[in-house]
């Protein structure tokens, strides 16, 4: 619901009070939610990005959709749409995000209209952060929808509202480990575990399919059947982590949609997260199938 510009810049180094000059820049369409309609799209899966979009810079993610052939149907606003900047220097890595134009409560309501015409064959996937304006109610609100009129209902928000959502049995939920444990309020998520019992923690609360992506220690999910899929990461020199996450959970969901297995599905995800992440921008998944030769997979059960 709150795209942006990402600008990625590359430098030598980067001091305060100096003048820094980059010697490489990326304008990107971006936004956790355009993130994922990029890659469903370059997997072939038909999609449609929603959400608010104003100003020249809302025009110039809206035209980058439709050229990559990405169906569009925001909601137009006042204001701009925010661009974020992501700096890496040396073996640093420093990211300015803000947090986007005021959206309006006849803009909501109109967000929420757009969805109340989806059903029982739809999926919606609702990622990254709210824009001002926009109450975490809201979310809810959506999660609500989803259980009332029968479509899935994937989310990746960091929000502690997720706890009130899982009230309507989302189909699927994307954490890290640190937001498990900021949900569930207890200390750090060292092991293995620790972090299948936060899992399942949520899933007794409502969440159908929880996902987990563990950066360099690879993923874990855990099904609704009570299965736990545990993937280790491909090695590499990580470049940009903002969009890694967004690839992943793209990738298992797009993978699934072509009919994979399990199985298949999250070892596709984590070559193609790992995939972004050694590279500036969003992956082409060229090299996915070198990076899935390197990953192991482990399958157990609660």
């Amino acid at each position: 619901m709150n795209p942006a510009i990402d600008l990625f810049c590359q430098f030598d180094s980067f001091e305060p009070d100096e003048v820094n000059r980059s010697y490489y820049e990326e304008y990107q369409a971006n936004g956790k939610g355009v993130n994922v309609s990029f890659v469903l799209r370059k997997m072939q899966i038909a999609n449609t990005a929603t959400g608010f979009l104003g100003g020249f810079t809302g025009d110039f993610i809206e035209e980058t959709l439709q050229n990559k052939e990405i169906a569009t149907d925001f909601i137009s606003i006042d204001g701009i749409t925010r661009i974020n900047t992501f700096i890496r220097a040396h073996k640093k890595e420093y990211k300015a995000v803000n947090q986007g134009p005021m959206i309006s409560e006849q803009s909501q309501h109109q967000l929420l209209e757009k969805l109340a015409i989806l059903g029982t064959k739809d999926m919606l996937i609702v990622s990254g952060s709210l824009p001002q304006g926009v109450p975490e109610k809201l979310l809810v609100e959506i999660a609500e929808l989803s259980l009332r009129k029968g479509f899935k209902l994937v989310m990746d928000i960091s929000s502690d509202i997720m706890l009130e959502c899982l009230t309507y049995q989302p189909y699927l939920i994307k954490p890290n480990d640190e937001e498990l444990a900021t949900w569930l309020k207890t200390p750090a998520l060292v092991s293995t575990a620790a972090i299948i019992g936060a899992a399942n923690e949520l899933r007794k609360k409502g969440a159908r399919n929880v996902l987990v992506s563990r950066g360099e220690k690879g993923t874990l999910l855990v099904t609704a059947q009570g299965d736990i899929y545990q993937t280790t990461a491909p090695q590499g020199k990580v470049v940009n982590t903002a969009c890694a996450g967004d690839t992943l959970l793209a990738a298992f969901i797009g993978s699934l949609e072509k009919g994979e297995s399990i199985a298949e599905a999250l070892i596709y995800a984590t070559a193609a997260g790992s995939s972004t992440a050694f590279q500036p921008g969003i992956s082409d998944l060229t090299d996915i199938e070198k990076l899935r030769q390197t990953i192991e997979l482990k399958i157990g059960r609660n």
